[in-house]
């Protein structure tokens, strides 16, 4: 009943939000920031960003409907189960604007300074630009998140993999791409999902993805501990 409800308040909420234009003044990126996506997540957890904090950008959608609609699928599919089980979840990144990851994308190209890693605006859409579509037309969004309780339990070269195979036998997620700093990565949910988990972690690389042999099946043997 209680899962009903909530769900029911979101839709209205979004309902309620009508065709809303891109937030420009104050009072409208405060209403904005006030959109309910789940239980646990507001619109303004999402829409802090270090490029637009020093650059003086405001980091709001174009298209704030289907940033809403993205970042609802994220939340409920995705970040609510990790919380559920595995306690508070920390958002590192996720929302950017196409003008905040494009400004990102040309200093990692052009600058020799450090913290610009944003990929091309048209590899990003469905991924941290919620607001637009990908070349195919699919809608998604992506989260950098941290499991603090995960961390503070298994640090070792390889754990990361045990949230991984978690996520992927357990979670609708389209994509990971993990990091070394506590174990951080990137969660896509996106429409017409593939399952693809990636890393800048050791073993670097593809650890799955459609095709590969590991990709289907039961992979509790991976993460079982975990629960414990």
């Amino acid at each position: 009943m209680a899962a009903a409800f909530l769900a029911a308040a979101v839709a209205a909420a979004a309902a309620a939000a009508g065709s809303m234009k891109s937030p420009t003044s104050v009072d409208a990126i405060s209403e904005f920031g006030r959109v309910r996506l789940s239980r646990s997540f507001f619109m303004r957890d999402f829409l802090f960003s270090d490029i637009a904090a020093v650059h003086g950008f405001t980091n709001m959608p174009l298209d704030p409907d289907l940033a809403i609609e993205t970042g609802t699928q994220l939340c409920e599919q995705l970040l609510e189960p990790i919380q559920d089980i595995f306690g508070r979840i920390a958002i590192r990144s996720a929302y950017r604007s196409e003008e905040t990851n494009g400004f990102g994308n040309m200093m990692q190209k052009t600058s020799t300074q450090k913290g610009y890693t944003c990929a091309k605006n048209e590899d990003n859409y469905a991924g941290h630009i919620w607001d637009r579509r990908d070349a195919a037309g699919n809608m998604g969004a992506t989260a950098c998140i941290i499991v603090p309780a995960f961390w503070d339990r298994f640090q070792r070269e390889g754990d990361w993999q045990k949230l991984a195979w978690w996520i992927h036998d357990n979670l609708p997620y389209h994509e990971q791409y993990f990091f070394p700093k506590y174990f951080a990565f990137n969660l896509t949910w996106r429409e017409n999902r593939e399952g693809i988990i990636k890393s800048y972690v050791r073993p670097r690389g593809t650890l799955t993805k459609p095709g590969m042999a590991n990709h289907s099946g039961d992979h509790s043997d991976q993460w079982r501990d975990i629960l414990v």
